[in-house]
């Protein structure tokens, strides 16, 4: 797979689906400004990044129907609905794909508000990264904030290495994931320009 990443993939144009985007950025908005009453900061911080890079594609363009497709912009707000980590493996797992979700929403952010390309072997690369990396990040703010401003954290080792082992394997099902949905659509982008026989590498 060594073509880049189409927009058309992931952006929308229509007005049923900004409609649904924007009240999902609006829930999004009140959910930072809750978390951030209640500080819990680690919360606020992916609210505030998700909205974001959601309207982002509308600012660049200028047009409030350029949006991100809605159900990818509701699946990386779970983690805001379902609360802390730590809840369970599962919710650990649901979590996890949620931000791998919003990952690929960063690459369709980076691809419409710049000169960044990306191949889809890296977005998935990118995407699996993000999705480990984030949920370091959340373990060492949510350490630190449960230090500083004493709120709630897991109480063990073993509860943390649970969450470490849920992000590693949504990362992983993430990454494959889209990577068929990539596969897919460059197959067809091929069949439809008269290419037969090609398979993606």
């Amino acid at each position: 797979m060594s073509q880049q990443l189409p927009e058309e993939w992931f952006l929308r144009d229509t007005r049923i689906n900004a409609a649904i985007a924007w009240v999902i950025v609006g829930a999004l908005v009140i959910v930072a400004i809750s978390a951030f009453l209640e500080l819990l900061f680690t919360r606020m911080a992916l609210a505030v990044v998700a909205a974001f890079v959601a309207v982002t594609p509308a600012l660049v363009e200028r047009t409030w129907t350029r949006t991100v497709p809605w159900p990818l912009l509701l699946i990386s707000a779970i983690p805001l609905s379902i609360g802390a980590l730590g809840v369970s493996f599962f919710v650990d797992v649901v979590a996890g794909l949620s931000i791998a979700a919003l990952g690929m929403l960063v690459v369709v952010a980076f691809q419409s508000t710049g000169s960044v390309r990306m191949t889809p072997n890296f977005a998935v690369f990118f995407v699996v990264f993000a999705t480990l990396a984030t949920a370091g990040l959340w373990a060492i703010l949510a350490a630190g904030s449960a230090y500083y401003f004493d709120t709630a954290f897991i109480e063990t080792n073993d509860e943390l290495m649970m969450i470490f082992n849920a992000a590693a394997l949504a990362a992983f099902v993430a990454g494959g994931v889209f990577r068929l949905y990539f596969q897919r659509q460059l197959k067809a982008n091929l069949d439809h320009a008269g290419v037969e026989g090609v398979s993606a590498r």
